[in-house]
């Protein structure tokens, strides 16, 4: 059984047709990646899956229970993280005090505490900086710090979006090793990229979205090999 399945996924803003009955899956143990261009739907795919904004037609199956009602608190809780575009990091807090806020559904403190051991064991750098406030971080340190924090309730899904926007190209074969290993330590994946090379690199399967309708699928490698692939997204002709 898929982990996630998306099925005719009809999503608005105000009268703007973001998805146009977008229909998905993603199997529990893989990356599977969403390309296409900006202003195509990609993050709106992924704030329908979170709860962040509701579909108005279609349904979202995690686990085979659909969840396109169930608030984006209770989505959480069912075990889908979510690292935003942008970071969206707390700035004025703490690196420590971002984490917590990752952990606000968890009760037992040993949990949190243990949970934030297993960032700063992924993120090192997290833990030099834990005291000092997330708007003083670098780019690369925030991206650290979303993922970190989406991990504090640890989630089954992992939803990513653009984790390489801005990053230095040494910060972003870090960010996507670090993808790697989360995948090869058990987290599904469904990563939004606009640098389709190295998503398609990572990925086992991919869809392309093009305004608000996915255009093609199939395993990364197939995908990356296609005409329409390279010359749209990998500076192919």
């Amino acid at each position: 059984m898929s982990l996630l399945e998306l099925k005719n996924i009809h999503t608005y803003y105000g009268h703007i047709h973001a998805l146009k009955g977008i229909s998905l899956t993603v199997n529990e143990g893989e990356i599977v990646t969403l390309i296409g261009a900006n202003g195509a739907g990609k993050s709106t795919t992924l704030r329908t899956i979170s709860g962040m904004v509701k579909a108005r037609s279609g349904e979202v199956l995690y686990q085979g229970k659909p969840i396109q009602r169930v608030s984006a608190e209770q989505i959480v809780a069912m075990g889908i993280g979510h690292v935003p575009e942008g970071r969206r990091i707390f700035p004025r807090l703490t690196v420590e005090e971002n984490l917590e806020i990752g952990a606000y559904l968890l009760r037992d403190k040993k949990v949190v505490e243990e949970r934030k051991q297993i960032g700063f064991q992924l993120f090192p750098r997290l833990y030099e900086r834990r005291s000092q406030k997330g708007g003083t971080l670098s780019g690369g340190e925030q991206q650290m710090l979303a993922i970190a924090r989406a991990l504090m309730q640890d989630p089954k899904l992992l939803l990513m979006d653009e984790p390489s926007m801005g990053l230095a190209p040494v910060l972003v074969d870090f960010i996507f090793e670090t993808i790697q290993s989360l995948n090869k330590s058990g987290k599904t994946i469904l990563l939004v990229e606009q640098n389709a090379r190295i998503a398609l690199q990572i990925a086992h399967r991919g869809y392309v979205l093009q305004t608000g309708e996915l255009t093609l699928s199939g395993p990364a490698a197939q995908l990356a090999a296609t005409p329409e692939v390279q010359a749209a997204y990998l500076g192919g002709h």
